[in-house]
């Protein structure tokens, strides 16, 4: 038989997901694997076989693992990516075997060509076997269970849940992600993650030799964060992100909540490093955050000794650091950082002194100093080198960590109070080092609320508001969100909702913060109104009206309470959430995009008035600004404008959209 037709007729099938032959876990030495035949992990998640990325050239042929069941064939391995198995290099179909000394081969069934194998350099006996796991892992195992070699060793262009994405490595050789080189062809495409070959303290996105995007340098700790998504009205996605270091190896891995859609990071063929995860509802990978997504995740885009303020509200900016100018005034007012900025005062030599800037995201290019060293000994060794123009120093992991600074500080950011932040000391010609003032951090205290009189609503004490909720007991906990829980309670002879944010959720300082500047400053009749606030120690509370209808979407699909809402209500409804949504865009002293409008955030008073509410997410836009960027996608899937979901791109129009959305289910109650 001509092969060619044969792979033909196999790439049709691929591509249609319907996979004859065997659908065993595993591959056994004298039973090879053949075109048209996969091995299917236990559970039916993913499957291995042969596959063409092409319907032009169906007759190239690679060996990949890809999603099993998903009407989108998505490949997140490749064997032999820079040598497809073509009708010029084979005569016969292909065969991936297993041998005697435990490797995979595959090689062409005509004159034993080999195309890609593996490099288990120890001969094992003949009952090794390769087994794909649920996690989508090819492994190869020995009769007593020891693991020679994995796929998850060997990346291509997918990180999946519990793989590990190397920083450092004792025993082997540090693997890039290596994109794409289009959508349908896999050989290695421009662009490449992984850790810094000099430092291996921070992680790239590499355009060929050119850095695209740039992690802040890594602290050497165990770190965990959480990020939740609000998929649809019943479903949630928590990602959960460890940073682990430890004596062989230091890597960064990642899994989901139970229960949770298939999800990946993937470097795309455009050199994007998204986070995707399968929406069962529109069949399709949606996009939940990129990098670099806006133009502050771009490597040194604020220039020399330029720093992109990821703090402030509500469009990140280029600022100068402290004692610093920009280079090109009429460049810099356009928008244009690239040449970054330059001292206002030459530096005098070593008798210069260090201003402290916590919260920042360390410059690239560092000199890295470790053995031995201490914070003492960091500053003293940067100020008897006339030439170290900054110093950073952690000692939060297993080894100390000074970094020292030479040459220009390129690639600098301020994301606030954070784990994974420096405080980056640096030098300034006629520092008063005496004072101890720090002018950043002063400015950084006065942003955060503490119940002075600028504020339009009062501070309350926490003992008081755990009393007004009989210690948040269980009983009085009305509502959930994805940074707390939410409490009703009696303050004064009023009835109140409390929310309370989680102590250990890091985004919920940003959302609390933000929702308390913004809603102090709004009065509207259908926007939820904010009775009072409390930040004491690690505890961070809003204190609304209590509205007893609860959230619309508590009623709207809810079978048993729908008939509430008759047409004359829902249309009230319609129009004071468009009142609100006005209120927001135009009337209010700010233009204010909302970013999380949506059925769960609309409550309902005593007689259905609806009232806006959650602003944790929304931002401030200034005069005449159309849209903005973030690298952070908030929102509820199926409510988000696609530019938002896509691209981080927002603006009044993503509230309308989700506006749209809303009038939808309000109208059809689905």
């Amino acid at each position: 038989m001509d092969w060619s037709a044969l792979a033909c007729s196999v790439t049709i099938l691929i591509f249609v997901f319907l996979p004859f032959g065997t659908a065993d876990d595993r591959l056994i030495p004298g039973k090879p694997l053949s075109p048209g035949a996969t091995i299917v992990s236990d559970g039916g998640d993913f499957s291995l076989g042969f596959f063409s990325p092409s319907r032009s050239t169906p007759a190239n042929l690679h060996l990949g693992i890809w999603f099993n069941g998903i009407s989108e064939h998505t490949v997140v391995w490749v064997a032999n990516r820079e040598f497809p198995v073509t009708k010029s290099t084979s005569a016969a179909p292909p065969t991936l075997t297993l041998t005697n000394t435990s490797n995979l081969v595959l090689s062409d069934g005509d004159d034993g060509r080999v195309f890609w194998t593996t490099d288990v350099a120890t001969a094992q006996s003949s009952s090794a076997v390769a087994v794909l796991l649920s996690t989508g892992n090819l492994i190869i195992r020995s009769a007593n269970g020891t693991m020679l070699w994995q796929s998850f060793d060997n990346p291509t262009d997918t990180f999946l849940p519990g793989m590990k994405m190397l920083v450092w490595s004792r025993t082997r050789a540090i693997e890039r992600v290596v994109s794409w080189n289009g959508p349908a062809d896999p050989s290695p495409g421009i662009f490449s993650y992984g850790c810094d070959p000099v430092t291996s303290l921070q992680v790239f996105i590499w355009d060929g030799a050119r850095p695209v995007s740039r992690s802040t340098p890594w602290m050497g700790f165990l770190a965990k964060s959480e990020y939740q998504f609000q998929m649809t009205n019943t479903s949630t996605i928590t990602i959960y992100m460890s940073a682990i270091n430890n004596n062989e190896e230091g890597y960064k891995t990642f899994r989901l909540s139970d229960g949770a859609l298939r999800s990946r990071y993937v470097l795309t063929y455009s050199g994007k490093l998204q986070m995707q995860v399968w929406n069962t509802s529109s069949s399709a990978w949606a996009v939940l955050g990129q990098l670099p997504s806006w133009d502050c995740t771009q490597y040194g885009y604020c220039g020399p000794y330029g720093y992109c303020d990821q703090t402030e509200m509500p469009v990140s900016t280029c600022k100068c650091l402290d004692g610093f100018e920009p280079a090109n005034t009429e460049d810099w007012s356009d928008g244009r950082f690239s040449k970054g900025c330059h001292r206002k005062e030459a530096l005098r030599g070593c008798e210069d002194s260090f201003l402290a800037l916590p919260g920042m995201k360390a410059p690239d290019k560092f000199v890295l100093v470790t053995a031995g060293t201490s914070l003492d000994k960091c500053a003293a060794d940067c100020s008897r080198n006339c030439s170290c123009v900054a110093y950073a120093y952690a000692n939060l992991g297993s080894t100390p960590r000074c970094l020292v600074w030479v040459g220009e500080l390129l690639d600098t950011g301020k994301l606030g109070a954070s784990p994974a932040t420096d405080t980056l000391y640096l030098r300034l010609a006629g520092l008063d080092a005496s004072s101890g003032k720090n002018r950043n951090l002063e400015k950084q205290k006065k942003e955060i609320p503490d119940g002075s009189n600028d504020l339009e609503f009062p501070f309350v004490k926490f003992e008081e508001i755990s009393l007004a909720t009989n210690n948040f007991s269980e009983a009085c906990m009305i509502g959930q969100g994805g940074f707390g829980k939410v409490y009703k309670g009696t303050l004064g002879g009023l009835q109140i909702a409390v929310k309370r944010l989680s102590k250990d959720s890091q985004q919920g300082a940003i959302e609390f913060k933000n929702e308390v500047l913004l809603i102090a400053k709004l009065q509207h009749r259908n926007l939820v109104r904010l009775l009072g606030y409390c930040g004491e120690g690690d505890e961070k509370l809003l204190i609304y009206e209590y509205l007893p209808n609860n959230s619309l979407d508590a009623t709207l699909f809810d079978d048993s309470r729908k008939h509430l809402l008759d047409w004359e209500k829902r249309f009230n409804i319609i129009k004071g959430v468009a009142k609100g949504l006005l209120y927001l865009h135009q009337d209010s002293r700010m233009t204010i995009i909302h970013r999380d409008l949506k059925a769960g955030n609309v409550l309902l008073d005593r007689e259905m008035n609806p009232k806006i509410a959650d602003f944790g997410m929304a931002r401030i836009f200034k005069d005449n600004q159309e849209n903005a960027n973030t690298q952070r996608i908030v929102g509820t899937f199926g409510y988000m404008a696609p530019e938002y979901v896509m691209e981080g791109v927002f603006s009044t129009k993503s509230d309308i959209y989700s506006f749209g959305v809303l009038v939808l289910e309000i109208v059809t109650g689905y």
